[in-house]
């Protein structure tokens, strides 16, 4: 097959979750076990960090890679979803796979997949195991993709286990209570490898100590040890930041990450570095730590977060697509100054939409805001009729968009340069807007 079939063959063969949602979600890891064993244990042949979290797992592993990266390390980089190319979910060292890999490992190994019924995910996880492997990696960053427990990364063993924070997200399938989601997100820590939590939270601080006391793992939450300075300054490019370390001053950063929630993924960065240096023999210098957190973007070609995509007027895509992802943007308007806000919202249909048109349009009422809805260009989307009849039933009113490109260019037309425009409510609606 060539590349392209290839990909058709994954998008369309094989059930994904980005596509029909929960039909493609397997709620155990045998189809996981049975690959690794079909492929000779992948998982064995490099390490690993591992990265679990309802918001800020992205940020925190793309920050990771780049830092190791900078410290003359091999990095393997294995996130999801994709924005744009299939191919950004696995990386070396920033590049992403190569399309003849691609097609090999499937064509290699199509037979297996449809005798074992695999699901999209699981495929990938193998593919990105398999090519760092054989790639011979130093280290590789791992993103878990839904929970944490029965996720298919959930078969490596690796240096240092790292859970971000804990908010209401995929609640059908991870409990519906802090307390629950937490329970399943400590499926990631592992016996005797310490963990580092990125948020003392009061529900789910018992959780993780629990877990890790019955695993023998060293355990520490990183908001104890680490404060980013919650004043955030945005200077176009970047965001400049001042770091204390249990009360010391450690200096001035900058973050090639933009957003005033990076200060929580900055700090849980700063604990995980401590911890692999610690544990793990690594030797990670501050030198290297600034140029990681600096050139993050430029190292792993993160798209989404914060992402300026014009200017005059300011234009920013943000991936946000939760209720606590959206009140962590929302923290981020107070510090640019703008003057009329329009704001692009689309979703897909298994969100509480409802609830956060309810917050984001009580959180607006201190802007002059204008509304545009939108659709991201997935099966899971939420039709833009549909989002504009609840919008409209919440005392909403805006005009509506199939294409989100058509839903910025009439903003933008009827915006002043002063204006802030924002997209937001799905990673899908921003892939929409970054793709060709």
């Amino acid at each position: 097959m060539s590349y392209e079939e290839t990909l058709d063959y994954l998008f369309n063969a094989l059930p994904a979750y980005h596509r029909i949602g929960a039909a493609a979600y397997k709620a155990d890891l045998g189809n996981t076990e049975a690959m690794m064993e079909y492929l000779e244990h992948p998982e064995n042949g490099f390490r690993s960090i591992h990265v679990a979290g309802t918001n800020g797992k992205g940020s925190v592993s793309h920050f990771l890679a780049s830092i190791l990266q900078e410290a003359g390390y091999k990095v393997g980089l294995y996130t999801s979803p994709h924005l744009v190319d299939f191919r950004e979910r696995i990386r070396i060292n920033g590049e992403m796979i190569h399309k003849e890999k691609v097609v090999e490992f499937v064509d290699k190994n199509r037979e297996f997949f449809e005798r074992q019924q695999l699901s999209f995910f699981e495929m990938t996880v193998g593919l990105a195991f398999d090519y760092f492997r054989n790639e011979q990696v130093d280290i590789a960053v791992v993103e878990v993709g839904m929970g944490g427990r029965l996720d298919s990364t959930n078969v490596i063993t690796p240096l240092l286990s790292v859970i971000t924070n804990i908010g209401f997200d995929h609640t059908q399938f991870l409990g519906d209570t802090l307390e629950k989601i937490a329970g399943e997100k400590a499926g990631i820590i592992k016996p005797d490898v310490p963990v580092v939590i990125g948020q003392t939270q009061a529900e789910t601080k018992p959780v993780f100590e629990r877990v890790a006391a019955e695993r023998h793992s060293p355990i520490t939450f990183a908001d104890r040890h680490w404060v980013v300075d919650p004043t955030w300054k945005f200077d176009g490019e970047r965001m400049i930041l001042e770091l204390e370390h249990e009360g010391e001053d450690v200096g001035q950063f900058t973050s090639g990450l933009i957003g005033p929630y990076q200060k929580w993924n900055i700090a849980t960065v700063c604990e995980a570095v401590d911890k692999l240096n610690e544990y793990s023999k690594f030797n990670i210098q501050l030198s290297q730590f600034k140029r990681g957190l600096d050139r993050v973007v430029d190292n792993t070609h993160l798209m989404g977060r914060w992402q300026v995509v014009g200017h005059n007027p300011l234009t920013i895509c943000e991936t946000a697509h939760n209720f606590d992802g959206i009140n962590a943007m929302m923290l981020g308007l107070v510090g640019l100054e703008f003057n009329r806000l329009h704001i692009i919202y689309g979703c897909v249909n298994d969100k509480d939409y409802r609830s956060i048109l309810t917050y984001l349009n009580s959180q607006l009422s201190k802007f002059n805001s204008v509304w545009r809805f939108s659709q991201p260009s997935v099966q899971r989307a939420l039709a833009v009729a549909d989002l504009q009849n609840a919008a409209k039933e919440l005392g909403i009113d805006g005009k509506g968009f199939v294409n989100v490109k058509e839903a910025i260019a009439d903003a933008r037309s009827n915006a002043n340069p002063d204006d802030l425009i924002l997209v937001t409510g799905s990673i899908f609606l921003i892939a929409d807007v970054l793709g060709e």
